[in-house]
């Protein structure tokens, strides 16, 4: 369904060694427990084939029976201090700066849009989730948002610091970071290093790394206690506009010159990734194509997202461009 929310601005294995008969052998004990009896035999959820030689695998078969989340809503914090004016960084740190009156107002609003999208599925057992940076901003906005459930609609919240801004260097100087941001546009946007701080390249390595946190808390269902595990679970992460753009790259497989052409979400607008049918996350579950042409993606991109709501997890796009053969459209 489309939507207005969605705003723009421009096991070590113990080894054993026992005694048969008057010589020592070694071998292998993963089947057995301490005492020397048969450990309960595990079942591969995708085969039904036991897998009584590989204990490790024992979190994937009990994941296969929690199911995914239905959506991953990324949501950039309220109008800051900082976005007003721009001086107040040469006085107060990054992570300090707050929200004003109207990034509150587009936070309580922004919170208000989802629970509204939530319930438009007509479900009763639904709940959400977040993750949020650890700025004051987007921990503001995370209390905004959170004004527009009950308690008892609210599964978690987990801080997460590699969800927070790029790094602009510390305190900044006014005059050299216009010089910066000039000289960032001339090298590029992905790849420019900030004095003292990060391109958005080092932003992609971190998010790298909560990707398959991300990945494994759903595999796993770390937010969803047994006995309790729905379809309906919403997970949203509250975080910043190029850290955003920067998760949605890795996420997709994005290419360096599609991240530059993707625009900020604006200040309390969100971005939703959905279920398809086939089990994968796809942009055009929820939004229009109008909507994601304006975020920047190109029509080879627009594809993949056709492609990604039907495609099922494990599966690939041949055709897309980061794993198939249009790199090579040259030599036809």
């Amino acid at each position: 369904m489309a939507s207005a929310s969605f705003l723009f601005s421009t096991l070590s294995i113990p080894i054993s060694r026992e005694k048969t008969n008057p010589t020592i052998s070694s071998r292998i004990r993963c089947c057995e427990d301490t005492l020397g009896n048969p450990n309960l035999k595990l079942i591969d959820a995708s085969n039904g084939k036991g897998m009584d030689r590989f204990p490790e695998k024992l979190s994937v078969a009990r994941a296969g029976s929690c199911p995914r989340p239905r959506r991953i809503i990324l949501v950039r914090h309220g109008q800051s201090e900082g976005n007003v004016d721009e001086s107040v960084y040469t006085m107060v740190p990054d992570p300090k700066i707050k929200l004003t009156q109207k990034g509150w107002d587009e936070a309580e609003g922004c919170g208000k849009m989802i629970r509204d999208m939530i319930e438009s599925d007509g479900v009763d057992d639904w709940k959400v989730y977040f993750y949020v940076s650890p700025y004051a901003r987007t921990l503001e906005t995370l209390r905004g948002l959170g004004r527009a459930f009950d308690r008892d609609r609210i599964a978690g919240v987990r801080e997460e610091p590699r969800l927070r801004e790029q790094d602009f260097g510390n305190f900044q100087d006014r005059e050299k970071m216009r010089i910066e941001k000039v000289l960032r546009n001339r090298y590029g946007r992905f790849f420019y290093r900030f004095p003292d701080g990060e391109s958005a390249a080092d932003v992609y390595d971190r998010i790298t790394g909560f990707r398959e946190t991300l990945r494994a808390d759903i595999d796993i269902g770390r937010f969803q206690p047994p006995g309790k595990r729905t379809e309906n679970m919403n997970l949203v992460i509250v975080s910043h506009g190029l850290t955003l753009r920067v998760f949605l790259m890795r996420w997709y497989k994005w290419t360096v010159e599609q991240f530059e052409g993707l625009n900020n979400f604006d200040n309390g607008g969100m971005l939703v990734m959905e279920l398809g049918d086939g089990g994968r996350y796809s942009l055009l579950v929820h939004h229009t194509e109008e909507e994601l042409r304006r975020f920047g993606l190109t029509d080879e991109m627009l594809t993949d997202q056709k492609w990604q709501k039907t495609a099922r997890p494990g599966e690939l796009n041949y055709e897309c461009n980061v794993s198939g053969p249009s790199f090579f459209k040259h030599l036809s």
